[in-house]
């Protein structure tokens, strides 16, 4: 995919910190994902406070998003082949 912005994406909260993204995640996803700073999603490394959360629903992937110079924003996007990406290749820590 390469752009974020080119995803049909959900901003769920803007200007948040890792931990307030980690905690939203925590409390409504079903299933939660560990990744470190680095890993791709959607073609594009994460940034952040390790470890990263990744909340997934069926195929809604919830992640924080850095854009440099603009903050943190808590994203939702659905994509079923992310998603089975993310379940093979990062650490589950709730299912």
């Amino acid at each position: 995919m390469g752009c974020i912005e080119k995803l049909n994406y959900e901003v769920i909260d803007k200007h948040i910190s890792f931990k307030e993204a980690a905690s939203y995640i925590d409390k409504n996803c079903a299933e939660v994902y560990e990744v470190k700073p680095g890993f791709k999603i959607f073609d594009k490394a994460m940034i952040g406070i390790p470890p990263v959360r990744i909340g997934i629903d069926g195929d809604v992937i919830t992640f924080p998003f850095t854009k440099p110079c603009y903050g943190t924003f808590l994203l939702r996007v659905s994509d079923a082949a992310e998603a089975d990406m993310i379940r093979r290749k990062a650490k589950n820590i709730k299912h």
